[in-house]
């Protein structure tokens, strides 16, 4: 499969190695705003550099990845998409839920090409928790927690265009609360604050916030947020049910454990994203792979997008009033933006 990358930044690189490692895949061409990261991503990789609109155009190309900027996805979706390329772009499909929405109305048919990526899906503790699930090992769920510190926050200059720690950085916990569940809730709470940095709140956004997802069946789900943990990048779910429970652990540095008559001490958990999740981008990988020669359904979908991004709206909304959400009230009962 000949792909084009769009976008040579830190999280193109990051497919750019998934691409290039798979045995059924080859890079073939990037673009970039910046010239420079094109040309230093195709130097490495050596594949061509050349505008995303020559990439989309090229009808040798089979599929390309959207690793651009937020606010330009939806475009590059829909022209994908048009030029009967399979799609895998990143999080989120906008800033913007009408845009999004609009986004899925456009593709129409085409959007069974289309994968939206929540590598989070495909990690592979948090995929053998799902399958326990599945199986029943905990009878039904009843309690979701979703844990998700960063190390520390980003520069200022990247929160301002970011869309807010809803859109951003949650949106990761709102799919996979979906992913876990099975579901998407029926109303939002959410509270933040910014105590991280007091330059973030100035920025308009939060950097801590708790959100509570509750479902129609009755269940239960909460999400915590915070822009740094000085201890690492922490990344933990459990899942109680009426059997008993589920836990995926933090990935560690190393696995020594001291034992001394002054305690028990273990190593820290990973640095970041790159180090924690870099098996789940490969695995996602394989999957879209996957998906698009054996013509299945993508195993995330834009609908998935769409109703990540709903969420991360009726949270917003929620922190800024102060009074739970209806999900209703976001997507107005069309259906858009409810996980298949």
């Amino acid at each position: 499969m000949r792909v084009g990358l769009l976008g040579a930044g830190r999280i193109g690189n990051v497919h750019a190695q998934a691409i290039s490692a798979h045995h059924d895949s080859a890079l073939v061409a990037v673009s970039d705003a910046f010239d420079d990261n094109a040309q230093a991503l195709a130097a490495t990789y050596g594949c061509a550099v050349r505008s995303s609109d020559e990439i989309i155009a090229d009808s040798n190309i089979d599929a390309v990845l959207i690793a651009t900027s937020t606010d330009t996805h939806s475009d590059l979706i829909e022209a994908a998409a048009a030029a009967g390329k399979a799609v895998l772009c990143e999080k989120p499909v906008d800033l913007s839920l009408a845009r999004a929405t609009a986004c899925l109305e456009n593709v129409g048919d085409r959007a069974a090409k289309i994968m939206i990526g929540f590598n989070r899906r495909f990690d592979p503790s948090f995929n053998a928790l799902k399958s326990a699930i599945i199986a029943g090992e905990i009878g039904k769920t009843e309690l979701l927690s979703l844990t998700s510190f960063d190390p520390a926050p980003p520069p200022v200059s990247y929160i301002k265009v970011s869309g807010g720690l809803f859109r951003d950085m949650m949106i990761h916990d709102f799919d996979m609360a979906n992913f876990i569940m099975g579901a998407t809730p029926v109303t939002v709470s959410a509270a933040g604050t910014s105590i991280v940095d007091p330059a973030i709140g100035e920025a308009g956004d939060v950097d801590t916030a708790v959100v509570t997802l509750t479902y129609a069946d009755g269940r239960i789900a909460v999400i915590k947020n915070s822009r740094r943990a000085v201890y690492g990048y922490d990344q933990r779910i459990e899942v109680l049910g009426s059997e008993g429970l589920l836990q995926a652990q933090n990935m560690l540095e190393n696995t020594v454990v001291k034992s001394t008559a002054s305690g028990v001490s273990s190593a820290k958990p990973t640095y970041f994203f790159l180090e924690r999740y870099m098996p789940a981008y490969k695995a996602e990988w394989a999957a879209f792979v996957a998906a698009v020669k054996g013509d299945t359904d993508m195993p995330v979908n834009l609908i998935d997008g769409v109703a990540a991004l709903a969420m991360a709206e009726a949270a917003t909304r929620s922190a800024q009033t102060g009074r739970p959400v209806d999900m209703a009230e976001i997507t107005g009962n069309s259906g858009r933006g409810e996980a298949a």
